[in-house]
């Protein structure tokens, strides 16, 4: 499973980033470019322990166990529901939004597995730094995919 901890896959993720346009428009979803660049970014946060959302009920209750969904080589099914305090729903500057995401990914590649946060998954729970390096490229990989790069 690709991992944003190897700089090849950061940067096949940054050249994506760079391929999409303020006109993209997803495949699949409600969010516009910009806001799907804003939610990846605050996903991004989490990874890097600047945001620690609680963890929700059904997290406690199912989380540990889906942890095997999310960490293999299918890829995530459309429309999934997402960590309610990185739901993006305001317009959303699509410059400024590539800019950021693609700083945030480059530097937490840079700092490495030992930067990943302590601070349990919303959903899932405790991740290893290498679940959320896969988790990462997952996530990023699912949403360029949304908007066809």
């Amino acid at each position: 499973m690709n991992n944003i901890f190897e700089v090849m896959y950061t940067e096949e993720i940054v050249k994506r980033i760079e391929n999409l346009t303020e006109i993209s428009q997803p495949k699949w979803g409600k969010m516009s470019v910009g806001q799907m660049l804003a939610h990846c970014s605050s996903f991004q946060d989490v990874a890097m322990g600047y945001s620690s959302p609680r963890r929700s009920w059904l997290g406690i209750l199912v989380g540990r166990f889906a942890k095997s969904i999310f960490f293999n080589e299918k890829p995530l099914p459309h429309n999934m529901s997402t960590i309610a305090t990185i739901l993006i729903t305001d317009k959303r500057d699509f410059e400024i939004e590539r800019e950021k995401l693609k700083k945030k990914v480059k530097t937490f590649q840079k700092n490495g597995a030992d930067s990943c946060t302590v601070h349990p998954h919303p959903f899932f729970g405790k991740l290893t730094p290498e679940q959320w390096g896969k988790g990462i490229y997952k996530h990023l990989d699912h949403h360029l995919k949304q908007f066809g790069v």
